[in-house]
């Protein structure tokens, strides 16, 4: 052999080599994949995902469900090249950079906690939505989660303060407090009524200003619902806010004469508010396809996720349009009934 082809050979050895070892480097990506569904009419290791004490409740048939997305990768267990690139080619999943699922510096166990908090919060909107568009009437109690280390209202607002009043006028709910902190300018002082224990005392905390100029007193508050009676809801591990929707339809069903479904598979996703706004959602391509892999023909959509939906709607599933908790009662009504309109998609 030649120097010139023994040459040759061993620089395609060492390519190939080389090409072998890259493959299997981790790389900054995750991969998003559909996730499994979840009946919220049905159960969850053998109990009920939602489940209702203190009211009469009533059948229910056919299913109403939840849709999730699985994920390969972050900062815990990297994915490597080769995982990524068959990502790529796969029109089913997504790949994206690490830094949209997990923020920057942020320890993974961390975000998990962050998901448990906001299924919690997600459950306990879904059910202020549904008792909302019941009109089965309710109390709203804000309660502080923890406060930021260094921030003005450490040491002054403790955990489980629940905050009544905010400079004299009340505490509706999360957004009216931090509302009326923004009011202010930094360095001028917030008067929060808070109970403690068995006690209302008034405390003054004084504001800053964020890395956006905009005043804080550092402060994670959670709307906390006073029900009239208990709904309890059991989803194994899933998390994060986008099953809203989903269990606030769950609980109507359960607490109302006759059947939502009229039979029928229905899967669906989008955050709720209280009031019962839909919000939009990420990983809809994927939440789609788990939904019509596991049977469903027909898929609530939120509103503001309607046009990228409609890009990659799986065959054979029909999209409706979702603004709020009541659009989608009255869609379902429309689509048992055959009588009524049934908002749709359209593309943007």
């Amino acid at each position: 052999m030649s120097r010139r082809a023994l040459t040759l050979l061993l620089a395609g050895f060492l390519v190939l080599a080389l090409g072998v070892v890259g493959a299997f480097r981790p790389v900054p990506y995750v991969v998003l994949s559909p996730g499994p569904t979840e009946n919220t009419l049905g159960e969850v290791d053998k109990k009920p995902v939602i489940s209702i004490n203190g009211r009469e409740t009533y059948p229910t048939s056919g299913s109403l469900d939840l849709v999730t997305v699985a994920y390969q990768g972050g900062p815990a267990a990297p994915i490597d090249l080769l995982t990524a690139l068959r990502g790529w080619i796969d029109p089913t999943v997504a790949v994206v950079p690490q830094e949209t699922i997990f923020a920057p510096n942020r320890d993974p166990k961390e975000v998990e906690e962050e998901n448990t908090v906001e299924m919690t919060n997600s459950q306990d909107s879904a059910t202020a939505a549904a008792l909302t568009e019941l009109k089965i009437p309710y109390t709203t109690v804000v309660r502080v989660l923890s406060t930021e280390k260094g921030k003005p209202a450490d040491g002054k607002l403790l955990k489980d303060d629940e905050i009544s009043a905010v400079d004299g006028k009340p505490a509706a709910d999360v957004d009216v407090v931090s509302e009326a902190v923004k009011a202010h300018k930094p360095g001028e002082s917030v008067l929060f009524t808070v109970t403690r224990g068995t006690e209302k005392v008034d405390v003054s905390v004084p504001t800053v200003a964020d890395s956006k100029g905009h005043p804080m007193v550092g402060v994670v508050m959670q709307a906390r619902y006073k029900f009239p009676f208990d709904v309890k809801i059991n989803v194994g591990d899933v998390g994060g806010p986008s099953a809203g929707l989903m269990f606030s339809l769950g609980i109507i069903d359960k607490l109302t004469p006759g059947e939502m479904t009229g039979g029928k598979q229905i899967a669906g996703t989008g955050t709720i508010q209280p009031s019962g706004e839909v919000g939009a959602i990420g990983g809809i391509a994927q939440k789609m396809v788990g939904a019509r892999d596991s049977g469903a023909t027909v898929f609530l959509t939120p509103a503001d996720n309607c046009a990228e939906a409609m890009e990659s709607v799986p065959d054979g599933l029909r999209l409706v349009r979702a603004n709020t908790l009541h659009d989608a009662v009255t869609a379902l009504d429309a689509l048992r009934t055959g009588k009524g309109n049934v908002p749709a998609c359209q593309a943007g």
